[in-house]
């Protein structure tokens, strides 16, 4: 799954990486190290400048709210429970099949954060016990230092008890797709600790590779199935993985020091 990651990168550089037409300066967002739900977002996407007397597709840096509101809602209310879209039937599911088709975007992010149950707290949820497991988080990032492209789609919501003329009468809200973990070796693993994305939890964010961004992006590509195609887990080893402070666990907490690799996780688990 994905229900936390950073994204540090400035606006100006994310318009270089994607090669993005359109942004607004004033609309852009200062970096977050703890990006949670429910959270304004830098999005990438495609679609058609209002007023501008042309159908072509645009690429543009957009902020949108984290947390899917679908169109046909009759209230935002269940907006954090719809961060994630599963690849695997997100075609399917009528809160995402209509953004499937048309209106797809990419989530730009240094990485994502991941908790590990601790040992002692596995053994106590084994035999039934209520204690609250203590986690140890890991942060999973490109190898090689470059953006984490997630994959994901936007929806526009109208919120009927505002005038048309009103700010907030319009809602634009994305969710993350998420994928099976990646059973192979990590790129660079930590010396005590997982060994691969599998290890630290079953789901994670869709990684689109460069070559797969323009045609993500172009809304004009329809087919179901080639769609889909694009959905295939990155190669393996591309990614790594290392133990951050549990001070992430805290909404609350933001900043770079969120990020530092710690020699050794905080607490033990079960590697």
């Amino acid at each position: 799954m994905c229900g936390r990651y950073a994204a540090s990168r400035r606006p100006e550089d994310l318009v270089g990486i994607f090669e993005v037409e359109k942004w607004e300066p004033e609309e852009t967002l200062a970096p977050d190290w703890n990006v949670a739900p429910t959270k304004e977002v830098h999005a990438v996407l495609e679609r058609p400048v209002k007023d501008a007397g042309s159908p072509r597709p645009v690429r543009q840096l957009r902020t949108l709210k984290w947390g899917l509101v679908p169109s046909w809602s009759k209230t935002p209310e269940g907006a954090a429970r719809m961060i994630n879209a599963r690849a695997e039937t997100v075609d399917e599911k009528p809160s995402f099949r209509r953004a499937f088709q048309a209106r797809r975007c990419i989530l730009p992010s240094d990485g994502y954060y991941e908790w590990v149950t601790g040992a002692g707290e596995r053994e106590l949820e084994v035999e039934g016990r209520k204690k609250r497991p203590r986690k140890q988080p890991y942060f999973v990032t490109p190898a090689d230092g470059s953006v984490f492209a997630m994959a994901g789609l936007y929806e526009f919501w109208r919120d009927s008890t505002l005038p048309d003329d009103h700010p907030a009468a319009w809602w634009v809200t994305c969710s993350v797709l998420t994928t099976e973990a990646d059973k192979g070796p990590l790129g660079v693993a930590p010396e005590e600790g997982p060994r691969s994305l599998a290890d630290i939890h079953p789901r994670m964010p869709l990684m689109l590779t460069p070559d797969r961004w323009d045609a993500w992006l172009d809304p004009r590509r329809t087919d179901t199935d080639e769609l889909k195609g694009l959905l295939a887990p990155p190669s393996a080893g591309l990614l790594r993985a290392y133990p951050v402070a549990t001070a992430v666990s805290n909404v609350r907490n933001n900043g770079p020091e969120l990020l530092e690799e710690l020699e050794g996780p905080e607490i033990g688990t079960l590697f």
